[in-house]
């Protein structure tokens, strides 16, 4: 099956058809999940990907999780230092990083390294006509190249979020200690005290629909890139740029779904 051809006509008509192609990449690419585990050369692309999103990106998310518990904890200690609430500071914490933060972290950590890679390794093989051999060996290049991807994005987010969480907590403990007089571990004691089930599972599921937009974006403008290597550097910025957008509107309509008013 050919992904991409040239669109002719005008805006509109090329922003549906994009749509489209969107759509049935990501539910193929969901449909072919079961078949990584029967395939050894998926199993194996699976298995590097898992190492690729998870272990790859954890130097990374370990600093941006750390400083933003400590600017966040250290921010809103100023403010409620005021009225002598320091222990608000931990209920705030809790909520902004398991609800929002933490998922969206792990969104723009993704985003950034995980799928600017898979849209220029993608853009690269559709230059060198490597996407058009496998269709010529009948081998379906999404189920093949994209749903490996996709279901690593899947299982290793919401563990990549959970893990930015608890380093944010941490960051914002040492900070509430040093700066706001409030012991370590009764700042953790509080933070786990007002944390809710329901903000866990709202924040992990809300990671992998962000992996799944990540990998269906970057593939999918992977997909499309012609002119070649200047092609490929511009598939890269579009893929990161959309992915920063589907992860700002993702997020909205998952909140406001979920904690609806």
């Amino acid at each position: 099956m050919t992904f991409i051809r040239e669109q002719e006509g005008g805006l509109v008509a090329n922003f549906f058809a994009t749509l489209g192609r969107f759509t049935f990449l990501t539910f193929q690419a969901l449909l072919g999940g079961p078949g990584i585990l029967f395939r050894k050369d998926s199993r194996q692309t699976f298995l590097q990907q898992l190492y690729i999103v998870g272990i790859g990106t954890l130097p990374v998310a370990t600093v941006v999780a750390m400083f933003t518990g400590m600017i966040l904890t250290l921010q809103l200690g100023i403010a409620f230092k005021q009225f002598s609430q320091e222990l608000m500071v931990a209920y705030t914490l809790s909520f902004a990083m398991l609800r929002e933060m933490g998922p969206f972290m792990t969104g723009i950590i993704l985003a950034s390294c995980v799928g600017s890679a898979m849209a220029a390794q993608l853009g690269t093989m559709k230059i060198n006509e490597e996407v058009a051999a496998l269709e010529m060996m009948s081998i379906d290049p999404v189920r093949f190249l994209v749903a490996p991807r996709m279901w690593a994005l899947i299982v290793m987010a919401p563990l990549l979020s959970f893990y930015t969480c608890i380093i944010a907590f941490l960051g914002g403990a040492a900070i509430g200690y040093t700066q706001l007089n409030v012991p370590f571990l009764q700042f953790i004691f509080e933070i786990i005290a007002v944390a809710e089930v329901k903000d866990l599972y709202v924040g992990l599921f809300k990671t992998a629909v962000f992996g799944i937009l990540i990998c269906s974006i970057s593939c999918s403008i992977g997909f499309a890139t012609v002119q070649g290597a200047a092609g490929v550097g511009a598939s890269t910025r579009r893929a990161v740029i959309y992915s920063f957008l589907a992860i700002l509107a993702g997020g909205y309509f998952i909140t406001r779904f979920f904690y609806v008013i």
